[in-house]
């Protein structure tokens, strides 16, 4: 998350009256850029972005090869928000969500709260089995009394909160949201190093 815990969104869009209306739309909650073709999208795009609302129709570069371009350097949340109507070509896109122009304010919003809840809620569950595998190691090799421990006992309401909080994120999200979760948990391990126990 970007600087001072306002989510950082890239807009890319070339025509500048919607620029500006969903910058209009976004800017009192989030720190926003705009580019309006695709190399300036490509040349403005950094570590720093946690969003990018993305048009396909695009001068110069287009919005797949922005896409593309993004993906080879960061795994950020990409909506692609266009008036090209979806077809099997999508299928081979990496975004993580596809909204068809004209969008309401509400739409837009909604689209940029579900992708960043989606980044919360994986972070989150990934501590969480990191907690829940700590605490069978302890259960399966410690007795009762010996867990009988203010330290085992502060982390144990470590794992509660934790648990706490992954319920009320899931309440907010739809089917798709945990379709696009699990995807993005299994490339993350994927990810990792194969560990050679000797």
């Amino acid at each position: 998350m970007s600087t001072a815990n306002r989510a950082s969104v890239l807009i890319v869009e070339d025509r500048p009256e919607i620029a500006r209306l969903y910058e209009s739309w976004l800017d009192d909650d989030y720190g926003v850029t705009t580019a309006h073709d695709g190399d300036e999208a490509v040349e403005l795009f950094d570590d720093s972005i946690d969003v990018v609302v993305l048009d396909r129709r695009l001068p110069g570069r287009p919005g797949d090869e922005v896409l593309a371009a993004i993906r080879e350097r960061s795994d950020c949340n990409v909506a692609m928000a266009t008036a090209v109507e979806p077809d099997f070509d999508i299928l081979e896109m990496g975004f993580d969500e596809y909204v068809v122009k004209p969008l309401t304010r509400g739409e837009l919003i909604g689209t940029i709260e579900r992708l960043l809840a989606r980044d919360a809620y994986a972070d989150s569950l990934q501590r969480y089995f990191a907690l829940v595998s700590k605490r069978s190691v302890l259960e399966e090799h410690k007795s009762s009394a010996e867990l009988d421990d203010e330290r085992y006992r502060e982390f144990t309401g470590q794992i509660d909160d934790l648990e706490a909080n992954l319920e009320h994120c899931v309440d907010r999200f739809e089917h798709r949201d945990f379709e696009a979760l699990f995807r993005s948990l299994d490339d993350s391990a994927s990810e990792e190093p194969t560990r050679v126990v000797e």
